[in-house]
Formats: C-alpha cells, structure tokens, sequence
C-alpha cells in the first residue's frame, strides 16, 4: 500500500528531528535564559508577522490556478490565515510584558524563512508553503515551557502568551494540515516541491535557534 502524502512528509522530516531537538535545548538552557528569550521573541516577532500575508498570498497564487485540489488548499490557507491573524501582536505584548520591543532590524535567519516561502509560492507551487507550516507547527513549544521559563527568566505571566496559546492551538493544526495534504493527493512532483520546502524551512530554523543560542546579539 502507498504511503499518504502526510506520512511521506514526515518520514522525510525524520531525520532533522534530533537536529532541531538539539538547537531548542541549547536556546531554553538555564544560563542566560532571560535575556536569550527575550532575543528569542524579537526574531519571532517578523517571521509571525509574516505568516497571514504568506497564506493569504498563497491562497490568491492557488485561485489562479482554478483546478478542484488548488481550491481545497485555497479554503485551507484562508481559513488558516484567519486562525494566525494577531498572533504578532501577542509577540509584541510578550516584548512588552518583558520590557522589551521589535528588534529595529530582523534576524537574517528570519528574514530568509519567510523569504524562501515568499520565492516558492511566486515561483515554484503554492503547496510548498505547506512544508513550511508543518515545520513551524511540527516544532511548536510543548505544553509546559511557558510556565518553565517563566520560573526561570523571572519574567512576568505575561510575557508568555504567544508560547501558551501556541502549546494548546498547534498540535491540531498540524492535524488538520496532514489531512488536507492528504486530501489534495499530491503528484509526486507537487509532493516532492512540498518536501524541500519543509527541509530548507527545518534547515534554517535550526539556524535561527543555534544563533540566538550561540550570540548575545543574536545574530549569525
């Protein structure tokens, strides 16, 4: 029996899971961690800030296409925008809560995820963006790091909104994202342009969380 095209996507995932594991403790490591996760909030803020306009783009690249399966992922990426918008401005009321504010530049590292995504939906499928998402919901914070961080940084409850709703809210998301990839019944073509694009998104996720590990500034 054929593999679905979510099961697929995550065989070819594998691999990069230890390596992501791995960059994540280092960036929540106890030493430093205040001032790191406040570092950590200022690179996110771009790369969330980005995701409604890259869905909804997505959708608009989808809708040109007018076939039955560009549709369905149409209806996803809308629907999914909706349930994204205003997540920024948690991560600006984090930076707040921590006495902080937006990074005056973005992170390089930010800058190209949501960039490569922006290239792949002009250029290659708007399905590639599909990758993208089950990357960053794939490796959502788990249930209990807020309260974690929270104990350790000294930080006030709120600062930790963005990491709580995004505990609770991205395990279905992923779900449902699985489901409609399997839904569309990707060509192999569409199903491998999809792949890359999950491997460069985890690729350079594991950058971005090495680098605000590694460098007081946070940049590579």
């Amino acid at each position: 029996m054929n593999a679905t095209a979510s099961l697929a996507l995550r065989t070819k995932l594998t691999p990069t899971t230890p390596v992501l594991r791995a960059a994540t403790a280092a960036l929540w490591r106890p030493e430093g961690l205040r001032q790191r996760y406040v570092r950590y909030l200022a690179a996110m803020h771009p790369l969330v800030r980005a995701s409604v306009p890259l869905l909804l783009r997505g959708a608009e690249r989808c809708a040109e296409r007018d076939d039955p399966a560009s549709r369905r992922l149409a209806a996803y990426y809308i629907r999914h925008a909706e349930e994204e918008r205003d997540h920024d401005a948690w991560l600006l009321d984090d930076l707040a809560a921590a006495g902080a504010g937006p990074a005056p530049v973005p992170h390089p590292a930010a800058v190209e995820l949501a960039g490569a995504q922006y290239y792949r939906i002009e250029h290659e499928d708007p399905a590639t963006l599909l990758g993208y998402i089950a990357v960053l919901e794939g490796n959502a914070p788990g249930p209990r790091l807020a309260d974690r961080l929270a104990e350790v940084t000294g930080l006030p409850g709120g600062a930790f909104r963005t990491l709580r709703e995004h505990a609770e809210l991205d395990g279905g998301h992923l779900d449902d994202l699985h489901r409609v990839l399997d839904a569309l019944a990707p060509t192999p073509a569409r199903q491998t342009a999809v792949s890359v694009s999950a491997l460069h998104t985890a690729n350079l996720l594991t950058r971005l969380f090495l680098s605000l590990a590694a460098d007081p500034g946070g940049h590579p």
